[in-house]
């Protein structure tokens, strides 16, 4: 058996554990060592979804976290959208414009009342990114 993995499979160079503390790292700007966190829910985070789903080719941390940012809104997690408009922004993935422009989309998908949530999320995030820069003295977008 060939060890060239195939087109849609993680690449296998190191552990789950270490491509999914790596990759939480390169997606969040911080990962959690499973072994520091009680119970297996971790773990499996981040062994198995960052380790083996979210370092899969064919899509780039751009393309899985706007795919994140579609469910979140659909569910109703104003609280995770946080989180993933921030690490967005702060990786320059999206510019502002760009998160705002997803949730005005989003809001003809997911209807109004689950947007609102999503709407908040990006502003207060937004808002946050601008009070931060202001107190350093510079300004993104």
């Amino acid at each position: 058996m060939s060890e060239t993995p195939r087109e849609d499979e993680a690449p296998k160079a190191s552990t789950s554990r270490e491509r999914g503390m790596a990759k939480m790292e390169e997606v969040y700007g911080f990962s959690y060592d499973p072994a520091t966190i009680p119970g297996g829910y971790v773990d499996v985070t981040v062994d198995h979804l960052f380790g083996d789903i979210w370092t899969r080719p064919g899509l780039d941390v751009r393309d899985r976290r706007m795919l994140a940012i579609g469910v979140l809104a659909a569910q109703g997690m104003p609280k995770l959208l946080e989180i993933q408009f921030g690490a967005a922004l702060e990786r320059e993935e999206f510019t502002e414009h760009q998160v705002r422009e997803i949730v005005v989309h989003l809001a003809h998908y997911v209807g109004w009342p689950l947007s609102t949530g999503a709407n908040a999320a990006a502003e207060k995030v937004i808002a946050a990114r601008a009070e931060s820069d202001k107190t350093r003295g510079t300004r993104s977008e």
